[in-house]
């Protein structure tokens, strides 16, 4: 018959329920052990109503941390890497350069980490403060865990919004005695990148036998960074180029030149130009390729037994981030230049001056610029200057992000009523702080009358200016809060069909409170705005209240099948409300073959950022305009370095006008054991999207402006191209308009495949085989509501791409107290950004050893990425790391790690 798996000591869940059960390895002695233990009726992730076996019609994946941390995992990240059906986005590198706060997100499906929702203990956490999207997953507590629930199915009519792609439900552990130590290393082949972690847990009291159990944990993480100069992706490819260099590339109108020209290799980090009469830089090599973090963080909980029938469960958890990053020094692209100084003398800096450098271009000593009109503090002759700060170093950036979580729970049983009620309380704050930035007016004024020189050494004078424009500080604070109250209760109703199992009924309602506020350091943020695209006067803040109600209802038809039917109510005070249902069957003919299913509707409610973010302006990545430099060749009269391979502005802000997001979801799924041990599951789903919320990408506006002529606002000039400062009058400003809005549809679907084979070859231990694999038949996505559908299986279109088969393969074996592994993950190749590029597949290895007894030391050793395998070429420009996409692949390299823990 289809394999039981013991997961806890109250908790068995059916693998012929879908479950599909990650790292299997237990000892039989241990399994005959806790198949002894009393059953209880418990409840697990996607359903309402406890049961004792906790067969469901969902499909689930169960996780156990315990052999996680075999294969060196040490973070929630890391857990989401060895998900197939996740196509995760956003992980703690992006921070670097893009101001994300250090958050990392889970994405099942590829359908938008914030409709992923993320669980601990079956609860919702605080949003990211930043954008308020999802719970940053940094901010769970890794060595309390005791395993991971995910349910690959759509869930609204449970759980409410954010559940369309599926749930994560981290658990942590529970009545927990003793103590515990651990301390790890992890060392890679290659320079940087090193991180250690230790944690400690304790815990007391029988909640049987005295009536109370109290544990908690604590866990410390660091990891050092991966500079720009210590892996060499970089120099795959001229990657992160920038027209703003040191010594600085000066013009006027469309000639251009730099005094390292046309060669440019007389400075660090400067390639020729196209023209090779300016030169650029490549910014790369001052990017981290990992950065710097560490993470704290603390759980208490009791929980207390009242009676026979009634418990108090208090849980308190305390997390902090730290996360640090660097990037190239500070660009000053909108800079002039004199050629006399405010008291009349020659400037000295002045290209052609005495003692200058000499001009490589031709130079009007009578320049006033295109319009005839001198600009700002110019005089006649001035340059226009792209200078890089490099004397105050590169640009680093801090991000501190705390957490913290309160629950309050009841639960027992009352007139045959298995029931659970919790007040809640969950904060999210987020600071960034900077470093290596500058006063952009300073700057600009030192360089406009001769005091500064953006082409080589600097006087006393100069370096004194420098210095005194460093500016280090708080760029902006956010803080997001939840209160709530939920209560839910089920029970058995009675054999309706004569199927010889009762039917069940489950019923809850929620209520809670969502808070945000983020805010520029106006002070500060005025001075680096040129450079960072905060809008100092930005003031992101919202409210809003949620009240729910739910129920589900199962009934077995036959001994054979069941079906379910769930319904749940959400009303909003700031958009609305929405009323999803979801239907589910289960059928067992035999012992050894399953077959389940289900449907149902989703939604999620635009975030509170969504709905009220302040419309601000920042950069876009380095582009063309299409009209004034179509394929990159500037038309006549269009300078090259004011609209080829530019920084322009771009709008965003949130939209008061946005309708929620709506889906549809279908799953069908077998299971069966055609040799005993032998357990294979299929499972074939579908998602149906509409009214996605988001913004354009800046590929599909500026590689097909045809399509999207009204984002496009230009200066009465016809230049998108500006002076580089902000725009508050969009009559005389250029930019491009890529506020958020409701773009249209997603349909996605595919094919969910497992394996699980567990071997005992008597004094030799036993073996487990376990394969998960997803299969993306479809993806395609719009960017207006009744637009083109763009493909995406396979195709970097839009954000990023989406993987066609995704493979998670470890074999384990074990034998009392020792145990070894080898895992393999593999990723397919697809088309890269640039269209003429495919980015190779991606395989690595994974292997250990350990030694563990119950009570007693403990020790695992392993390797990451045995072959050594480098992430493969590719030139996308979504983040700021070069030669690779840190998204979907690890830069660190063959690791080597140690693992001591001492049970008590």
């Amino acid at each position: 018959m289809l394999n039981e798996t013991v997961l806890s000591r109250s908790i068995r869940v059916m693998c012929a329920s879908g479950a599909i059960v990650v790292g299997l390895g237990m000892s039989g002695a241990v399994m005959a052990q806790q198949a002894d233990a009393p059953m209880q009726r418990v409840e697990i992730t996607g359903s309402a109503i406890k049961r004792i076996d906790a067969e469901t019609a969902v499909p689930i994946t169960v996780i156990k941390m315990e052999d996680l941390k075999k294969q060196g995992v040490t973070t929630i990240e890391q857990v989401m890497s060895n998900l197939t059906v996740s196509q995760s986005s956003q992980g703690t590198s992006q921070v670097v350069g893009l101001g994300t706060g250090g958050a990392s997100y889970a994405d099942l499906r590829g359908i938008g980490a914030n409709k992923t929702l993320v669980l601990l203990n079956g609860r919702r956490l605080a949003n990211n403060a930043f954008d308020s999207s999802a719970p940053d997953l940094n901010m769970i507590p890794f060595a309390a865990l005791e395993r991971v629930e995910v349910l690959r199915d759509g869930a609204s009519a449970l759980y409410g919004s954010d559940a369309v792609g599926g749930v994560i439900n981290f658990i942590t552990k529970k009545d927990f005695r003793g103590g515990t130590a651990s301390v790890g290393v992890d060392s890679p082949q290659h320079p940087g990148g090193k991180s250690k972690s230790a944690n400690v847990g304790f815990g007391f009291g029988d909640l049987d036998t005295d009536g109370y159990n109290v544990f908690g944990v604590i866990d410390h993480q660091e990891q050092q960074a991966i500079t720009g100069t210590q892996r060499d992706f970089n120099r795959r490819y001229p990657g992160g180029l920038s027209p703003t260099t040191s010594p600085a590339n000066y013009f006027q109108d469309d000639k251009s030149g730099n005094p390292a020209a046309p060669g440019c290799t007389s400075a660090p980090n400067l390639i020729p130009s196209s023209d090779r009469t300016s030169c650029q830089m490549t910014t790369s090599s001052f990017v981290d390729y990992v950065p710097r973090s560490q993470r704290d963080s603390a759980l208490v909980k009791g929980t207390f037994k009242l009676n026979a029938d009634h418990q108090l469960s208090v849980e308190a958890l305390k997390t902090q981030s730290t996360v640090r990053s660097q990037i190239a020094p500070v660009p000053y692209g909108g800079l002039r230049q004199n050629r006399t100084r405010l008291d009349g003398s020659l400037n000295p800096f002045y290209p052609g001056n005495p003692g200058a450098i000499t001009p490589t271009i031709p130079l009007s000593p009578t320049f006033t610029g295109n319009t005839g009109t001198l600009p700002a503090g110019a005089k006649p002759g001035f340059i226009n200057v792209k200078w890089r700060d490099l004397p105050n170093g590169p640009r680093a950036d801090e991000n501190i992000n705390d957490q913290q979580r309160f629950v309050a729970s009841l639960s027992g049983v009352i007139a045959g009523w298995d029931y659970d009620a919790a007040l809640t309380y969950n904060e999210n704050k987020v600071k960034e702080n900077l470093k290596g930035y500058s006063d952009g007016g300073l700057i600009t004024a030192g360089v406009l009358n001769g005091i500064i020189n953006p082409f080589g050494e600097q006087s006393a004078a100069g370096t004194a200016l420098i210095n005194s424009a460093a500016l280090d500080g708080t760029v902006r604070t956010a803080k997001g809060k939840t209160t709530g109250a939920d209560a839910h209760a089920s029970r058995e109703l009675g054999d309706w069909m004569g199927a010889g199992r009762k039917a069940a009924l489950a019923v809850g309602a929620q209520y809670s409170k969502e808070q945000f506020l983020s805010v520029a350091e106006k002070e500060y943020a005025s001075k680096v705005v040129a450079s960072t695209g905060i809008d100092p006067d930005s003031r992101d803040a919202g409210s809003r209240k949620v009240y729910a109600a739910y129920a589900e209802l199962n009934v077995p038809l036959l001994s054979t099948l069941d079906i379910t039917a769930a319904v749940r109510y959400d009303k909003y005070s700031d958009f609305g409300s929405s009323t999803n249902p979801k239907f589910g069957f289960r059928f067992q003919p035999t012992k050894t073959v399953l077959l389940r299913g289900s449907y149902s509707t989703g939604f999620r409610a635009p975030s509170l950022y969504e709905i009220n973010a302040a419309q601000t302006y920042t950069n876009t990545s380095q582009r063309n305009d299409p009209v004034n430099c179509p394929g990159g060749k500037a038309i006549p009269g269009k300078p090259t370095a004011a609209n080829c391979n530019q920084q322009f502005q771009a709008l965003f802000g949130g939209n008061q006008n946005l309708d929620p997001e709506k889906s549809k979801n279908a799953t069908i799924g077998l299971m069966i054991e055609p040799v005993k041990d032998l357990n294979i599951g299929i499972d074939l789903w579908a998602i149906q999207l509409k009214h996605a919320i988001g913004s354009l990408s800046e590929d599909d506006v500026f590689d097909n402006p045809g399509l999207y002529p009204s984002v496009y606002h230009r200066t009465p000039a016809g230049n998108l191209a500006t002076d580089g400062s902000q725009c508050p009058d969009p009559t005389t400003c250029g930019y491009v308009d890529l506020r958020t809005q409701n773009l249209g549809g997603t349909n996605t679907n595919g094919i969910d495949l497992s394996l699980a084979y567990k071997m005992r070859v008597g004094s030799y231990g036993n073996f487990a085989l376990n394969s998960t694999n997803t299969y993306v038949h479809k993806y395609e996505y719009q960017n207006s509501e009744g637009g083109a559908w763009n493909q995406n299986v396979g195709i970097f279109s839009g954000a990023g791409p989406v993987f066609r088969w995704q493979n998670t393969t470890s074999i384990n074996w074990s034998k009392g107290s020792l145990s070894a592994g080898l895992t393999g993950r593999y990723k397919t190749g697809y088309l890269d950004q640039d269209e003429e590029t495919r980015v190779a597949s991606y395989t690595t290895f994974d292997a250990f050893a350990a030694y563990a007894m119950p009570k007693g030391f403990g020790i695992t050793v392993g390797v990451r990425n045995l072959a050594d395998r480098a992430p493969p070429l590719s030139y996308q420009t979504n983040t700021f790391q070069a030669g690779y996409d840190p998204r979907y692949t690890d830069p660190i390299g063959r690791t080597y790690y140690v693992r001591g823990t001492y049970n008590f």
